[in-house]
């Protein structure tokens, strides 16, 4: 039941501190300490050595001596903006003979304890005794935001009888205290932006009076590091407004305001906060390591991936790619630096995707398709030393995916070209061309479906290519033939006229060409005659005329 009692105190007590942020606070002129009307109550001085305490009488306990302690927070002021926090101390006691006064004691860590004793006049207590009193004190100084425990004994002290309670007073959160109290002062900002210009107008109110006021940018992080734009506001200007310039609109970047007095409170006003894309920019890449980076500029959690952009505009995660990331920089080596290769960032439940090689500066290879005469040439070139799977694959009109048929390895030396030398099967329907570098970590698989390719162009060219293998071997045996028979003529010729120029022989000018043809015959002949001779010709001193002379054994 004690328990109960100390508790139910306990939770009134805070209750009231954490209300005092939402309404305004009971002002008062002066603190004072009151007690109920017929008891008279004076401070005495603390004890130095409190005496040690005493055993109480009998039925005196706790719950039945203090029947009700309420904290309160109120506020006492010498001018509109020179308020100071007061703790209230309310208590609600069953007064007995034995009891002579009451001492509250209040504690802050790191502080010294502050105890403040109240003596009951002898007659008033005779006169009162058994009857509910009140003891209110609110001298005790508080700061915002203060937390302190409280001790309620009685005098003397009794061992065991002690009431005890925590408090939190009202923060600087609260509109009463950012208006009256010094330590809460911060002044109101307000802006206006300038996205030509790149600039912020900031206006400042309600300021800490017959005090500059300092403005600057700053990255909202554990604290708010400065970006160098920075201005003090003097106290004789009329009209409390600065500029300051800003480069990027980040969802961190803040306006951070506050007085020009020791261990000032700050106030913050972030004008990009919802402006999370912005985020998404200053994507690096290292051609030479090959090696995509991005640095979060603002502490958010974000999961980034690469994917591959297709069509349809989805990005689809390359494996083994997200990462999770709170602040610090990502980097993804060995990556293939192709048009369709993205990275994608998610935050909560939006995402946003960014493809750095757009523009193809950083494109390192490409497969180009020409045509001449019907000739139908496939070539990839690359920037780069690099290793691609190349093959053949059908897409399928339920599905974006495309089957591989039949793959190979093929490398492309730096600044080189190689001929893919494929066959027909590009100018089949729904047919493609599926390219992915295999010498890096992340690459996108690329494909090439070529819609123009003519079927008709492929069926000449096969046929073409089967008369070839006919028409070679056929115009060969026709050459031979008609350069024997030129042959032929050309000695016929030379023989005839000959033999019309000589003396003689076994044939004779008027012979028809039948017979000629016998005489020519046996002149061809290159056997030996019947008794082994040798046809010599003669010499040709002897004249145009040619003779053989058969030369016997």
């Amino acid at each position: 039941m004690i328990l109960w009692v100390a508790l139910l105190m306990m939770s009134h007590c805070c209750l009231n501190g954490a209300a005092a942020e939402n309404m305004g606070l009971e002002r008062i002129q002066k603190c004072s300490t009151t007690c109920s009307q017929g008891l008279r109550c004076k401070t005495t001085p603390n004890y130095l050595f409190p005496p040690p305490c005493q055993n109480p009488p009998v039925n005196l306990t706790t719950s039945s001596l203090f029947h009700n302690i309420s904290l309160s927070t109120v506020m006492s002021c010498e001018g509109r903006q020179r308020c100071s926090l007061q703790l209230r101390i309310k208590t609600v006691l069953q007064l007995t003979e034995s009891v002579h006064g009451v001492s509250i004691c209040t504690m802050t860590p790191g502080m010294l304890t502050n105890c403040q004793i109240f003596g009951f006049t002898k007659k008033s207590r005779e006169r009162m005794s058994g009857l509910q009193v009140e003891v209110e004190d609110d001298c005790t100084n508080i700061s915002p935001n203060q937390r302190m425990q409280i001790l309620v004994k009685t005098l003397p002290t009794y061992c065991g009888i002690t009431w005890t309670g925590t408090y939190h007073a009202p923060g600087c959160t609260s509109e009463d205290l950012r208006r009256h109290v010094p330590e809460c002062i911060t002044g109101r900002l307000s802006y206006d932006v300038n996205p030509e210009r790149k600039e912020l107008s900031v206006n400042v109110t309600d300021m800490l009076e017959d005090h500059d006021y300092h403005l600057r940018l700053c990255l909202n992080n554990f604290i708010c590091a400065g970006t160098g734009a920075h201005t003090l506001i003097k106290k004789e200007e009329p009209m409390k407004r600065a500029t300051l310039p800003y480069s990027r609109p980040l969802p961190c970047l803040c306006i951070e305001g506050w007085s020009a007095v020791t261990d000032a409170p700050r106030v913050r006003v972030c004008p990009f906060k919802d402006r999370l894309e912005e985020l998404w920019l200053g994507i690096t890449f290292d051609p030479l390591e090959e090696a995509l980076s991005w640095e979060l500029a603002c502490p958010v959690a974000v999961v980034v991936a690469l994917c591959q952009q297709r069509k349809d505009g989805i990005c689809v995660d390359l494996p083994h790619s997200s990462r999770n990331v709170s602040r610090e920089k990502i980097t993804f080596t060995k990556v293939d630096p192709h048009p369709q290769l993205c990275m994608k960032f998610t935050a909560g439940s939006q995402s946003w995707t960014r493809c750095p090689f757009d523009d193809e500066r950083f494109q390192a290879w490409e497969v180009t398709v020409t045509r001449q005469q019907g000739h139908e040439e496939v070539k990839m070139s690359s920037k780069i030393n690099a290793t691609f799977s190349v093959g053949l694959c059908e897409q399928s009109a339920v599905s974006p995916m495309c089957q591989t048929t039949e793959t190979h390895s093929v490398h492309v030396e730096k600044h080189k070209s190689v001929d893919l030398n494929l066959p027909g099967e590009l100018c089949k329907v729904n047919s493609c061309l599926q390219i992915k570098r295999l010498d890096v970590k992340f690459a996108a698989t690329v494909m090439h479906c070529y819609d123009q390719c003519d079927p008709s162009l492929l069926f000449t060219k096969q046929v073409t290519w089967d008369l070839t293998w006919f028409i070679v071997p056929a115009g060969v045996c026709l050459s031979g033939i008609i350069i024997v028979t030129l042959v032929l003529h050309a000695m016929l010729t030379v023989y005839k006229r000959r033999k019309q120029k000589g003396n003689g022989g076994d044939c004779s000018s008027e012979m028809h060409t039948e017979s000629t043809l016998d005489c020519v015959v046996p002149t061809l002949q290159t056997h030996p005659a019947r008794h082994g001779g040798v046809l010599i010709p003669d010499s040709p001193q002897r004249g145009n005329t040619e003779k053989a002379n058969l030369l016997s054994d």
